[in-house]
């Protein structure tokens, strides 16, 4: 079965190796790493990084790098359409440039401007380091005190989240804590959030006052370090209605996907073994990530009559229709919810959305949080030139019912404020709680009323504080 996916694609392959005979007649060294084996690999396994070209690739010199870049581009773009034949791909400093650039010619019928937010390019490194949710302590790279923060008032900034294994993770810090001084200043307010910004993104070394929930006062000093990421946040069951509900925070569908299965695996084995039959599942601040780490999640999530049904499916351009794949649910575990709430925002993005959207002709979903989510139905893969890996826009992902079209976002079942006053897993938190409070008193409403005000103003802050989130879909089985 593999090897006739393998000479399918292989056989799509060869149109791009023709094209690109013309640009190794002018010098370019260009490194498909694949050719031997040219494939789409969909088996269920733990999402890498995409293995790193030998080692000739990378000499690439700048001009090559960015004519190939605009090369790969142009045949899979999802709107490769409408580059011009006029783009310049030199007039750039670099890949990044590029992918910025493309951005502009994604245009989509029922958009007045264009869709395309998210087409990158990463240094290799930098992209390994990433995209298995590690914090590297190189020089060359990004490293942080894993703390991250959002204004609940003008003059009320919070902790919103905080890495267990950073600084400031094993320092204590938990979210809800407020801050009220930063390196000897007390101007902590939105309209000075640019000493946020430093103080808390961009700083080695940091002090910090925190307030803690029962009106104590700390001061800490972090120095950034490197550290590795933990997706699964907190897993909890409560009781309400006389029903068993679990919770579990997951922040990111990126990492170690091995230690990221091996966590989900308990987490549901747990809600199995307490029966629990209500899901509340917190992606609020959820960029997105591997595709096939959304496809594991969305197994536990789904009940077992929906099993082998249609889970969704990726769909390329026109010249890559051998590309486009067809997921079909296969249950895991023994949960058996019909109903799930995700709690999100603006920040939920891309393979957060693309779980939500899957389940949705399935079972009962609300959807509740300060904002609607970012809206990206669609996803890329690692493409490698020279020292780079680029990633233009490439397919769509559709669910059963061919519901794709949510660029403006997914809608709210109802607008509740984001709680970052208390701590992870809290009764009294604003989202949780009203979910909690619906389910037990049988009123949980879904007519799309707001149940607390939200401060777009305050909201677009905090947009500008949200850190390092990556936001996108990521099928790294695909090979090119």
């Amino acid at each position: 079965m593999i090897s006739q996916k393998i000479a399918v694609i292989c056989s799509q392959i060869q149109p791009i190796i023709m094209r690109l005979s013309n640009v190794v007649a002018f010098g370019f060294i260009i490194t498909l790493g694949v050719f031997s084996s040219c494939k789409k690999d969909i088996a269920d396994k733990p999402a890498e990084p995409a293995p790193t070209p030998p080692v000739k690739a990378d000499t690439l010199s700048a001009a090559k790098l960015k004519d190939s870049t605009l090369i790969y581009t142009r045949d899979i773009y999802l709107w490769y359409k409408q580059i011009p034949a006029s783009f310049n791909p030199q007039t750039f400093e670099d890949p990044k440039g590029i992918m910025t650039a493309i951005r502009a010619y994604s245009v989509e019928t029922g958009y007045s401007t264009p869709v395309d937010r998210w087409s990158f390019a990463m240094k290799k490194t930098e992209w390994n380091n990433m995209s298995m949710g590690i914090s590297s302590t190189s020089e060359e790279d990004q490293h942080d005190f894993g703390l991250n923060v959002f204004f609940r008032a003008d003059n009320d900034l919070r902790v919103r989240q905080v890495e267990k294994a950073s600084p400031a993770g094993l320092a204590g810090i938990r979210r809800g804590w407020r801050i009220t001084r930063i390196n000897g200043s007390s101007n902590i307010n939105t309209a000075n959030s640019s000493l946020v910004v430093k103080g808390v993104y961009e700083s080695e070394n940091s002090t910090f006052t925190f307030v803690k929930p029962d009106g104590s006062s700390v001061d800490m000093t972090l120095k950034a370090a490197g550290y590795q990421e933990n997706p699964v946040v907190l897993d909890s069951v409560y009781t309400e209605g006389g029903k068993k509900v679990g919770y579990l925070v997951f922040n990111s569908f990126l990492g170690d996907t091995a230690q990221i299965y091996r966590d989900l695996s308990a987490v549901f084995s747990r809600f199995g073994e307490q029966q629990v039959k209500e899901l509340i599942v917190d992606l609020r601040y959820n960029g997105g990530g591997y595709v096939n780490v959304q496809e594991k999640l969305a197994n536990y999530i789904i009940n077992a009559s929906s099993n082998g049904q249609i889970m969704m499916q990726e769909k390329f351009n026109d010249k890559y229709t051998s590309f486009n794949n067809t997921t079909l649910f296969a249950k895991a575990g023994n949960v058996n919810a019909t109903r799930v709430s995700f709690i999100v925002s603006n920040l939920t993005a891309s393979a957060s959305e693309l779980l939500i959207n899957n389940l949705r002709p399935y079972m009962d979903v609300r959807i509740v949080g300060p904002s609607k989510t970012h809206g990206k139905p669609v996803g890329y893969f690692p493409i490698p030139v020279g020292d780079w890996y680029v990633f233009p826009v490439s397919f769509r992902t559709v669910n059963k019912n061919g519901e794709s079209d949510y660029f403006g976002g997914l809608s709210l079942t109802n607008q509740v404020a984001d709680g970052i006053d208390k701590d992870w897993g809290d009764r009294n938190e604003s989202a949780l709680g009203y979910i909690l409070n619906g389910l037990k008193n049988g009123n949980y409403r879904t007519d799309g009323t707001t149940e607390a005000s939200v401060d777009p103003r305050i909201e677009s802050i905090n947009t500008g504080l949200k850190g390092n989130i990556f936001e996108g879909t990521i099928d790294s089985r695909i090979r090119f």
